[in-house]
């Protein structure tokens, strides 16, 4: 999926008559398409609730900032620093964590030394919300990622007032010039934005874009949800010098289990790691994180 299709009109109505075409195109091509057109009705919802004006005036009420995550990534005593992901359930594996308490999850990341933390708000396909955000941050003081398939600056101002310190903009899903409107929104809130790669060719189109600070490599084929440390190690290894001429920095995200799988991408040239399954199914968090960076 290089950038996303546009879902298919709805069934033709002709008096007592509907019908619709049937094609191959009339369905998602794979899980993130799949996502994306759903979240396409979700965010007009939202809007029908709360305007976009509102949403924005709520913003520009917020008392606080936001964290400085790019600070909290580069200053971290663990190396590459960790970003723990607060997560229930994934469209793959279903639900992982069936006693799912997300401030008890994010408190336990805290104390086991999480430089931030990312936040699942997807609620269909990861059990997520945008409440789950706001009871986070009320709850920890590092900085949050808010996990959300953007499509809509909607959704910035949304993550924003419900106390995120960054967002996730995936690279498949987003065209170049959405991508750089979106940077500029997110720079305005004094946000930090994670720009989400899968491939060589989606990199490359990132690096051409103004003002990038964090790109993450997802280690996850999105056809086959294969996982391959490689791809993190392959990318970097095709534009290392770019990426350090720019000062980027990078994490690597996604089939993390061991300390032999991070110092494999801290090598690479990974500066931060994001890790949710590997680390939620545990029943000691912090024994969890403690284990993954010592042994």
């Amino acid at each position: 999926m290089k950038i996303r299709r546009q879902q298919p009109s709805p069934p033709i109505a002709i008096e007592s008559l509907r019908y619709q075409v049937i094609s191959p195109e009339n369905e998602p091509r794979n899980i993130l398409e799949k996502i994306v057109w759903h979240k396409e009705k979700e965010v007009e919802k939202m809007r029908d609730r709360l305007s976009l004006l509102d949403l924005r005036k709520k913003v520009a009420e917020l008392s606080s900032f936001p964290l400085n995550f790019l600070s909290a990534l580069h200053n971290s005593e663990k190396k590459p620093a960790l970003i723990a992901e607060v997560k229930k359930a994934s469209p793959s594996k279903g639900v992982i964590k069936e006693n799912f308490d997300p401030i008890t999850i994010a408190k336990s990341y805290e104390t086991g030394g999480a430089s931030c933390l990312s936040v699942l708000t997807d609620e269909e396909f990861f059990q997520g919300s945008f409440e789950n955000l706001a009871k986070v941050r009320a709850a920890v003081k590092i900085p949050l990622l808010c996990k959300e398939f953007i499509i809509y600056p909607y959704q910035i101002y949304l993550a924003r007032v419900n106390g995120a310190d960054a967002v996730l903009l995936i690279a498949a899903i987003l065209k170049d010039n959405d991508l750089q409107y979106f940077l500029k929104i997110i720079h305005s809130l004094g946000m930090t934005a994670l720009i989400e790669v899968h491939t060589l060719e989606e990199l490359d189109r990132v690096l051409a874009i103004d003002d990038v600070k964090l790109i993450g490599i997802n280690n996850r084929n999105l056809e086959d949800f294969t996982l391959s440390l490689d791809t993190t190690k392959d990318i970097l290894s095709a534009r290392k010098e770019t990426i350090i001429n720019k000062q980027i920095t990078i994490v690597s995200e996604s089939g993390l289990y061991t300390k032999n799988d991070l110092d494999f991408v801290k090598n690479a040239g990974a500066n931060a790691v994001l890790i949710g399954e590997s680390l939620i199914k545990q029943d000691e968090l912090e024994l969890a994180i403690d284990k993954l960076y010592n042994n």
